[in-house]
């Protein structure tokens, strides 16, 4: 099964509840500035990582 793989600026909402725009594309993975979290984690910065099969795209 292939992956749909978002591109920067689209936004993505993680298998997690964490929801946000994507900044960066990379091999097997997208770094998101966080939006809106809706998880129990707490982030340091409002940033992350999310890999490709762990998220949706809105």
């Amino acid at each position: 099964m292939k992956v749909k793989v978002a591109h920067v600026g689209d936004q993505v909402v993680s298998m997690h509840g964490i929801k946000g725009v994507v900044e960066k594309v990379k091999e097997n993975s997208v770094i998101i500035e966080i939006l809106e979290n809706f998880s129990d984690r707490e982030f340091l910065n409002n940033r992350t990582v999310i890999a490709h099969k762990n998220y949706v795209i809105l």
